[in-house]
C-alpha cells in the first residue's frame, strides 16, 4: 500500500475514532442516568408494592439494559477503530 493511501486512510480512521469516542462518552453519560432512574424506580416499587410501580421499574430496567447494549456497541466500535489505526500506523512506520 502506498504511503499516501495509508496516510489518507489513517486520517479517515482518526476522524471516525474521534466521533466514536464522543458517542461513547455520551452513551456512558446516558447509561448512568438510565441506571439511576431504574434504581429509583426499583426503590419506589419496593416501597409502594403496587403493580404500577413494579411495571415502571421493569420498564426503566429494560431501558437501562438497552442503553447498556448501546454503550457496549459504542465501546466495541472504538476498540475496532483503535485496532485499525494501530495497523495503519504500523504500515506507515515500516
Amino acid at each position: 500500500m502506498k504511503r499516501d493511501e495509508v496516510e489518507r486512510r489513517l486520517l479517515d480512521v482518526h476522524a471516525r475514532l474521534v466521533r466514536a469516542r464522543q458517542e461513547l462518552a455520551v452513551a456512558e453519560e446516558q447509561l448512568d442516568l438510565f441506571l439511576e432512574t431504574a434504581e429509583e424506580a426499583r426503590i419506589r416499587a419496593l416501597v409502594s408494592e403496587t403493580p404500577l410501580a413494579d411495571r415502571d421499574w421493569q420498564e426503566a430496567q429494560r431501558h437501562a439494559e438497552a442503553m447498556t447494549r448501546g454503550r457496549e456497541n459504542a465501546s466495541a466500535r472504538v476498540a475496532e477503530l483503535e485496532r485499525a489505526q494501530d495497523e495503519l500506523l504500523s504500515k506507515l512506520v515500516v
